[in-house]
């Protein structure tokens, strides 16, 4: 897994080398919501960029990698494989939006949108596959205070948002490859926000139907 995680991490770094010399002295480094560039700077302006992504990359992979080590609940040992599979999830994401930022700086015509997008569906529907093995911990999952305070409402709270996430990271990958920009951009806000306020909304209500006492808590 970390041989395969250290490979994906890399590839940026081996494409970035590839077009380096072909760039132009002014390269785009941010781009707006619909994927077009929104403002340019120097060529190391654009590798402080792709750093960055590569260091949030390794954080959090390494962040998930020894959560057992450091989570408080100790429940992430039993499920040491699932936050690997996560891990490794990140790591790809990141590679893509690192790759595809980096195909833009040459090919200007590129959409960064409609593969950033799409490949987030994918991250959701990716995630909603192994929701359901998420143990209880403060670092991963849909960690609410209703959720952290009873592993039933831990469990019940996943197991819905790993089959509403995956259902909807596939409904939203297909929306955001047939529909236009902006009517893709506006079905992906929309569809984060359902697929986030659900288990939240849920969690809250399972924990004081099966809470009684504390109602008025």
């Amino acid at each position: 897994m970390d041989i395969a995680a250290i490979v994906i991490w890399l590839l940026p770094v081996a494409y970035v080398a590839y077009i380096y010399p072909s760039l132009p002295a002014s390269v785009p480094v941010h781009f707006g919501i619909d994927g077009t560039p929104d403002r340019y700077g120097s060529r190391g302006e654009f590798l402080t960029v792709e750093g960055i992504l590569m260091g949030m990359s390794a954080f959090v992979y390494l962040l998930l990698k020894f959560l057992p080590a450091i989570d408080p609940k100790k429940y992430v040992k039993y499920g040491e494989a699932t936050f690997q599979k996560l891990a490794l999830g990140m790591v790809f994401f990141m590679t893509v939006i690192n790759i595809a930022i980096s195909f833009a700086t040459v090919n200007h015509s590129f959409d960064v949108g409609k593969t950033v997008l799409p490949v987030a569906g994918l991250l959701f529907a990716f995630m909603g596959n192994i929701m359901h093995s998420i143990k209880p911990n403060y670092f991963a999952g849909v960690r609410t205070p209703w959720t952290l305070e009873d592993d039933d409402t831990w469990r019940a709270t996943h197991r819905l948002a790993g089959k509403l996430w995956f259902v909807g990271g596939v409904i939203l990958t297909i929306a955001v490859l047939l529909l236009p920009a902006k009517a893709g951009i506006i079905v992906f806000g929309s569809m984060i926000a359902i697929l986030v306020f659900i288990p939240v909304v849920y969690s809250y209500v399972y924990y004081k139907k099966h809470h009684p006492s504390n109602q008025n808590s």
